[in-house]
C-alpha cells in the first residue's frame, strides 16, 4: 500500500478517519460489541478457519457480544452509560490469526494444493 494512502486512512494523521474511528467506536460501544465481532464466517472461509483454530474461551465472549447485542437491538436500548466506558471496540482477538490463515492459503495456492475446505478423504 502507498505511503499516501497509508497516511490517509490513519486515525492519527488524518482527520476524517479520526471522526469515522470515533463514530463506529461510539456505535460498537452502545451494543458492547467489538470491531471484529463484525465478521462474518459464513462470508469468508478463512474466516471461518481463523474462528475454528481460536480458543474456545475467545469464540464464546464472541457469541455472547452478538447475543447481548441482537438482545438489546431487539428491544431498541442500547447498554447502560457505566457499561459502554468499559467497552473496548478496537481491541482485536481475530486479525492476527485471519493474516496467519491467509498466509497459509495462499502458500498452498503457490505450492498448487487444494484448500483445506475443499479436501477430502480418501
Amino acid at each position: 500500500m502507498s505511503s499516501f494512502l497509508k497516511s490517509f486512512i490513519d486515525p492519527k494523521k488524518n482527520f476524517l478517519a479520526r471522526m469515522h474511528m470515533k463514530a463506529i467506536s461510539t456505535r460498537l460501544r452502545r451494543y458492547g460489541l467489538r470491531y471484529d465481532d463484525l465478521y462474518d464466517q459464513y462470508y469468508n472461509m478463512d474466516i471461518k478457519e481463523a474462528m475454528n483454530r481460536l480458543p474456545r474461551e475467545v469464540v464464546d465472549a464472541r457469541n455472547q457480544r452478538l447475543k447481548r447485542a441482537m438482545d438489546l437491538s431487539m428491544k431498541h436500548q442500547y447498554l447502560t452509560n457505566d457499561l459502554q466506558a468499559m467497552q473496548t471496540p478496537f481491541r482485536g482477538y481475530l486479525q492476527e490469526m485471519l493474516a496467519l490463515v491467509e498466509r497459509e492459503r495462499l502458500e498452498r495456492e503457490a505450492l498448487g494444493a487444494l484448500p483445506l475446505y475443499q479436501r477430502t478423504i480418501p
